[in-house]
C-alpha cells in the first residue's frame, strides 16, 4: 500500500541523457555526527540515464 505521499517507481534507465534538472518539493535534511547542516524545502534534482538521482540543495 503506497502513502499519499508516495511518489511513482523510477527506472534510472528511463532518465535522459544529458541530464534533466528539476524542482524538488521535499524537505531535504543533511545530518552528520547528529548536528544538522542544511535543511531546505527547495532542493534540486538531477536525472541522469543509469545514475541514481542526485540532490543538490540551495
Amino acid at each position: 500500500m503506497s502513502s499519499p505521499c508516495s511518489r511513482p517507481s523510477e527506472s534510472v534507465w528511463d532518465y535522459p541523457r544529458p541530464p534533466a534538472i528539476q524542482a524538488d518539493d521535499r524537505r531535504v535534511t543533511v545530518e552528520c555526527w547528529g548536528q544538522r547542516v542544511a535543511d531546505t524545502g527547495r532542493a534540486v534534482r538531477v536525472l541522469e540515464t543509469s545514475h541514481p538521482p542526485a540532490f543538490y540543495i540551495c
